[in-house]
């Protein structure tokens, strides 16, 4: 089915997820045809059975680690009668422990997904995003990417260096047309957090948010005409910008929630043994 003028084809990442089926119930209502990707097929199947529209959308599953089958899905995308407008970089991992806790396999895990695969996948479908009237990138990110947090030490380095791609990137194709565009949320209310997550975030008075306003802000952020940021939270946006100009200050803040935070970090780690 050609799509019709101002519909957009997007291929969202980790579509299956909380912030993924979000993302693609809101903007499958909105008239956008969907490219769905994650690595469990009947899921994302049961996701696209449940989407308005539901026979527009197309699952791709994949494994984004596999260098293989990024590429067999990078091919199947400039198959796509239309080609794809949006790339949505939403497929992430967590996991909550002390550095001293996390294998090597699970600091490459996160690194990997959270930002190396972001990045060659970009890399990749640039040039079909480029043939696009109306291309753009999302990449979704953290607010613990701007305020390092105990017990998400990896987490947050991933996150980081998310950011700082996002904003290279934006200015290295300011001249093209390709809008590139960085969400950061706060804690979002999905499967994605343990109990010890849920635990810690009560503890300390956390905020969270649900994965629906996360994808009103992406849809946002879409339907501007120039790229953009979005920091999601009160008062984590605050807490963003003092730890940009004041860090000793939150430093002195965390250092006094450290007991709560290894208590939760280690019953995560026996949780999950």
């Amino acid at each position: 089915m050609k799509p019709a003028k101002n519909t957009m084809t997007v291929l969202i990442t980790g579509a299956s997820g909380g912030i993924g089926s979000a993302i693609a119930q809101l903007l499958a209502a909105d008239g956008h045809r969907l490219l769905l990707q994650g690595r469990n097929a009947e899921r994302l199947q049961a996701l696209r059975a449940s989407l308005p529209h539901s026979d527009d959308h197309l699952v791709l599953a994949a494994d984004l680690l596999d260098a293989d089958q990024r590429r067999q899905l990078v091919e199947r995308c400039a198959t796509i009668p239309g080609g794809v407008d949006v790339l949505i970089n939403n497929a992430g991992v967590s996991q909550f422990a002390l550095l001293a806790d996390m294998s090597d396999e699970t600091l490459a895990r996160m690194l990997q997904t959270n930002l190396l695969v972001p990045m060659a996948l970009t890399r990749d479908l640039l040039p079909l995003l480029q043939r696009s009237e109306r291309p753009a990138i999302v990449n979704i990110g953290s607010a613990f990417g701007h305020i390092g947090h105990p017990g998400f030490a990896a987490y947050s380095a991933s996150k980081s260096g998310l950011h700082g791609f996002t904003e290279s990137l934006r200015r290295e194709l300011a001249d093209t047309g390709v809008r590139v565009h960085y969400l950061a949320p706060r804690a979002v209310d999905t499967e994605f957090n343990t109990t010890a997550v849920n635990e810690l975030n009560r503890s300390l008075g956390n905020q969270s948010d649900s994965p629906q306003r996360v994808a009103e802000q992406c849809l946002r952020l879409l339907q501007s005409r120039a790229s953009g940021r979005r920091f999601i939270g009160w008062p984590e946006r605050l807490f963003i910008k003092v730890n940009a100009l004041f860090p000793a200050v939150v430093d002195s803040a965390l250092a006094k929630k450290l007991p709560v935070i290894r208590q939760f970090a280690l019953q995560n780690i026996q949780a999950s043994k």
